[in-house]
């Protein structure tokens, strides 16, 4: 039993839907069982974003919702119905037709439960579901989705619920690369990668998987294989640590161009100013990433400086504003054009000398590190 998940780049066209049937049926035909996951056509997302925010730039997160689950109902149509034009059982299926439960926090839920007997009952009768990814229904019976990149997680959950024996992400390139091909032409491919090493390359900025899929990929111990849907190589396995060759020291290098530095000068240093700083931002779903808090040279006051994407500063800005009574500092310095680089690789902790190495290469190229 098999889960095989295709992207919005394997579906963006008729022709790229016909190839990704064509690959269905044949899984189906090697004597699997199949559940397909299906992301919406590329750019899809992106014009429906486009559309609600000309209507207001706070757009009703439960109706967003509604609005971006739909370019998930039309791949999985048009897949569904290339798949039944090639002779073989299909068919679309909702997130609220199966149902897939999830929890009220619109915009970036979290799947509760997913109801298999239905999927399984038309799996028995030798059909193929198309199950749109990326979406779910409340608690409330409103329609939900996981945040972006979510029908990965779809993908990973539903390989988790139905105890298949793999789960397959198919995407436009021929597996994780070492890093974006678009900035290095040299980028290799990963043969094999830890779920650490992926959960590390994904939340700092490799866009092949959601950082959340691979996270519940790890916990449940779903084997994951990513690969191109445009070609036969092999791609990368996602598995356990313990199969992993120590001896490579630097597995991959990812980076984020999307980020904004945040400094509060003249924090008073007292326990739990920290907690107080930070304690609106998990309220208001904003995702702080690095923290750095510099020693109070007198003993009394101190700086504190962290990050956050790009897109939530203006958000930060007036939640310190509106916090300002209680945290008491002396003012707010800020920077929207930073970058951070990250290198991965599980072999760096028995390896010294990395670091040294890294900021090295980054000196001879006369670039300041933050």
């Amino acid at each position: 039993r098999l889960v095989l998940k295709f992207g919005g780049t394997s579906v963006g066209s008729i022709e790229k839907i016909q190839k990704v049937a064509n690959i269905i049926k044949k899984r189906h035909e090697e004597g699997n069982e199949i559940i397909v996951i299906v992301s919406a056509m590329f750019g899809a997302t992106n014009d429906l974003i486009k559309k609600s925010n000309s209507i207001s730039k706070n757009f009703d997160s439960k109706e967003l919702d509604v609005l971006l689950s739909s370019g998930e109902q039309v791949s999985s149509s048009l897949l569904s119905g290339a798949v039944i034009d090639l002779g073989i059982k299909a068919r679309s299926w909702m997130g609220w037709q199966i149902p897939i439960l999830t929890n009220n926090n619109y915009t970036s839920s979290q799947i509760l439960k997913i109801e298999t007997s239905n999927i399984l009952k038309f799996i028995s009768e030798g059909g193929i579901p198309i199950i749109a990814g990326f979406q779910g229904i409340s608690l409330e019976d409103r329609i939900t989705t996981l945040g972006r990149g979510g029908s990965d997680l779809s993908a990973v959950t539903v390989a988790k619920f139905f105890e298949t024996d793999s789960c397959e992400i198919y995407t436009d390139v021929e597996g994780i690369l070492t890093t974006d091909p678009a900035i290095h032409k040299k980028a290799k491919k990963i043969n094999k990668i830890s779920y650490e090493e992926m959960l590390e390359m994904a939340s700092l900025g490799a866009k092949v998987m959601q950082p959340i899929s691979v996270q519940d990929s790890m916990t449940h111990d779903v084997p994951v294989h990513v690969r191109s849907a445009f070609s036969e190589k092999a791609g990368t396995i996602i598995t356990s640590q313990s199969e992993i060759d120590y001896t490579k020291v630097v597995t991959g290098i990812a980076y984020s161009k999307n980020d904004a530095k945040v400094t509060l000068v003249g924090v008073v240093d007292k326990p739990g100013i920290a907690a107080a700083i930070f304690e609106p931002f998990g309220k208001n779903n904003i995702n702080i990433d690095m923290v750095i808090q510099t020693a109070a040279s007198d003993g009394k006051k101190t700086d504190v400086t962290f990050t956050v994407k790009r897109e939530d500063l203006l958000k930060t800005l007036k939640l310190f504003e509106k916090n300002k009574q209680y945290l008491n500092y002396q003012k707010i310095i800020h920077d929207d054009k930073v970058s951070k680089v990250s290198i991965i690789g599980a072999g760096m902790v028995a390896n010294p000398g990395v670091v040294y190495r890294m900021f090295s290469a980054l000196g001879t190229e006369q670039i300041n590190i933050l």
